[in-house]
């Protein structure tokens, strides 16, 4: 055992001689304050924890309504898609020695951005997209609404082109062209960027029906609150360590959209309904032998 003093946080390189002139050398990250270590933890799991469940109140929507007419499907192959590039970013860059190698030796006094957290966050999100991807194929076959939303041309181009570039550029990794934490990075770039447009096609689809019906404004205030945590997490990691480039290091966490769906559900379209959901409330009222508060106008919009 021993000892060493140091004047500020961050991460050290050390480099041991033993009495046979063998050398060892490794990294010591060095923090502020352990207490706030383990509060930069617990925050992490919190915020997995309501990232993660956000993603439920989604498919349960879509499961009591029997329908997806809320959603919009360019938000959903987006979706998606940004999650493979994700799980790809974190996983590598948590598990794959060769990467965290490439890592330090471009980041010298950094630390790795990713935590255990982040990383079955990302695998937890991408199953239960695809759960929400196949309620779309599913919903939408069994649908005889024409207006029923799909993937648009735009939508398709963008996904194809993006795939084409990860494909050229992991054969380009793989010849070492590029290192492979230069690959992920720019699996990291396309996720973030496609954080920035996903939810605009699903802005305008609430737009265009004037109603958020379909679309969970559960999912929005837990998804907020945990982009809240997570911001809050990278600026007291990036203080207690002193390392601030791990703070940019991790751009995927930087961006959040989520007021503007609060002030399209709770403003803007505040108690509209759509035919659809109508139809729901007839149908549950009939089942039940109830008279619907709203049978009148519910039938006059179905006849």
């Amino acid at each position: 055992k021993f000892k060493f003093a140091t004047t500020d946080a961050g991460i050290c390189d050390v480099l041991l001689i033993d009495r046979c002139q063998k050398v060892y050398k490794g990294k010591v990250s060095i923090i502020h304050n352990s207490g706030l270590a383990t509060f930069c933890t617990i925050i992490g799991w919190l915020y997995f924890v309501l990232w993660s469940v956000s993603f439920y109140p989604q498919i349960v929507e879509n499961y009591k309504l029997k329908d997806v007419e809320g959603l919009n499907f360019d938000f959903v192959a987006y979706n998606l898609s940004g999650w493979v590039c994700y799980s790809i970013f974190n996983v590598a860059l948590f598990w794959v020695p060769v990467v965290q190698k490439q890592y330090f030796a471009e980041h010298e006094e950094s630390s790795i951005p990713v935590m255990a957290n982040d990383v079955f966050f990302a695998l937890h999100a991408l199953v239960l997209t695809l759960i929400t991807a196949g309620q779309c194929v599913y919903y939408h076959k069994k649908s005889k609404n024409a207006n029923l939303s799909r993937v648009s041309l735009p939508a398709k181009t963008f996904l194809t082109l993006f795939g084409i570039y990860i494909v050229i550029t992991s054969i380009v990794a793989g010849a070492n062209v590029i290192s492979w934490l230069q690959f992920i990075t720019y699996l990291s770039f396309i996720k973030l960027f496609i954080t920035l447009i996903k939810y605009i096609p699903q802005a305008y689809h609430n737009f265009k029906r004037k109603s958020t019906v379909g679309w969970s404004i559960v999912n929005v205030l837990l998804d907020f609150s945990g982009g809240s945590l997570s911001m809050l997490q990278m600026i007291l990691i990036a203080y207690n360590t002193n390392d601030w480039i791990s703070f940019v290091g991790n751009p995927t966490k930087l961006v959040l959209f989520d007021v503007f769906f609060i002030l399209q559900h709770y403003v803007l379209y505040r108690g509209a309904k759509d035919v659809n959901y109508k139809r729901l409330v007839v149908e549950e009222n009939v089942d039940s032998c109830e008279i619907p508060t709203e049978h009148n106008e519910t039938t006059s919009l179905l006849a």
